[in-house]
């Protein structure tokens, strides 16, 4: 007789949105479901009126709680406190009720709001959480945005996940790096996010071009990005600059401005990322802080050399220093503008890191990744 099939249930907020853990989880479950076959399952909070963004196996079934958790992103801070209990109760209501008849071998929380309950769920399952950002920034109480009663809150919250984080039967990070930074946890294993596609082709190298990918936001550093290219310009000034990613550019466009770039473009989110690497010569990573860093393992899969921030976490454990790229001090513009110098005025060890950079993104193939999955979901 057949052995059934393993049942997993990931539990998080949304899928309508584009954005990387959306995309991960996408990946993830379509292959667990198409090449292992695991009968799969996610429970969604929002959005239950909205198309998924990334294509789902139709192998894998989803549920929607309604729950509409994003109300709170529109209260006051008092008023949050009042609606997120309220809608915690009915999550944890419905959650229970679901659980209780998928009967799933394992659960799986990305780490949201059924934290605080799912372990008081008695299912069966066993319970894992999966983190796709470092420690650092999971809840980020910025020093400049605080007071004392959020510093009470934040005092709280710590203590109360550290808690539950204990008691999952396993807790997954993205980077050996933000796993030394969970040094009150044992149950700890470190497996990347696995590379999102598979370049046709390799970039040429040829292309007097440097990409920068990401959301303009605070995190993602492009101000300082632009602060260094505006050095990198004057002394290669038959090379450009440009930035793909969602948000709003105002003030990126007013400091290049400021700044008198000639050879910069601020560009919005493209749907053909790969054709963009593959026009480009270099890559640059310019977070000031980030869970993983997909785009560094794509740029790579190109051919492309990087130049990066050490920044926490995800640089340090992609990039070997000199080999497959360059790591600058964390927030050192003038160090970030001196490699993408050096890199721009000698060719042939860019085409030497970018044939290394291949072979390292070779390590975050999908397939590779999986069976890291298949051996934790097996060992559990």
């Amino acid at each position: 007789m057949k052995d059934k099939p393993l049942k997993i249930v990931y539990c998080t907020p949304a899928l309508y949105m584009a954005g990387g853990v959306e995309r991960v989880l996408t990946l993830k479950a379509n292959y667990f479901a198409e090449h292992f076959g695991y009968d799969v399952t996610i429970i969604l909070t929002e959005g239950r009126d909205k198309p998924q963004f990334y294509p789902l196996s139709d192998k894998i079934k989803v549920i929607n709680l309604d729950v509409g958790f994003e109300e709170l992103w529109t209260c006051s801070f008092l008023k949050k406190f009042f609606v997120y209990l309220k809608k915690q109760r009915i999550y944890k209501r419905r959650l229970t009720v679901e659980l209780m008849r998928i009967r799933p071998d394992i659960t799986i929380s990305l780490l949201r709001r059924e934290i605080n309950f799912i372990l008081d769920i008695k299912d069966g399952s066993k319970k894992v959480g999966e983190l796709h950002v470092n420690r650092a920034n999971y809840r980020n109480f910025e020093a400049n945005d605080t007071n004392f009663v959020k510093r009470i809150f934040e005092r709280y919250w710590t203590n109360s996940l550290l808690s539950q984080l204990k008691r999952l039967d396993k807790f997954v990070v993205l980077t050996r790096e933000d796993r030394n930074s969970w040094p009150e946890l044992t149950n700890v294993k470190v497996i990347p996010d696995p590379l999102s596609f598979s370049p046709s082709s390799q970039s040429t190298l040829s292309k007097k071009r440097v990409i920068a990918v990401g959301r303009y936001v605070y995190q993602k550093g492009f101000d300082l990005l632009l602060q260094a290219w505006a050095e990198v310009e004057k002394k290669c000034t038959d090379w450009e600059l440009v930035i793909f990613g969602d948000g709003d550019r105002t003030s990126y466009e007013q400091l290049s401005a400021e700044l008198a770039l000639q050879h910069c473009t601020l560009n919005g989110p493209t749907t053909d990322i790969e054709k963009e690497y593959l026009y480009s010569s270099l890559f640059v990573f310019s977070s000031r802080f980030e869970g993983f860093g997909m785009v560094l393992i794509e740029a790579m899969a190109c051919g492309l050399p990087v130049v990066s921030f050490a920044c926490p976490c995800g640089p340090r454990d992609i990039i070997s220093d000199g080999i497959d790229g360059l790591l600058v001090e964390n927030g050192s513009v003038h160090d970030l503008a001196e490699k993408l110098i050096h890199l721009i005025e000698h060719p042939a060890q860019r085409q030497c890191m970018g044939m290394k950079a291949v072979e390292k993104s070779e390590q975050y193939k999908l397939y590779r990744l999986a069976k890291d999955w298949q051996r934790l979901f097996e060992s559990l």
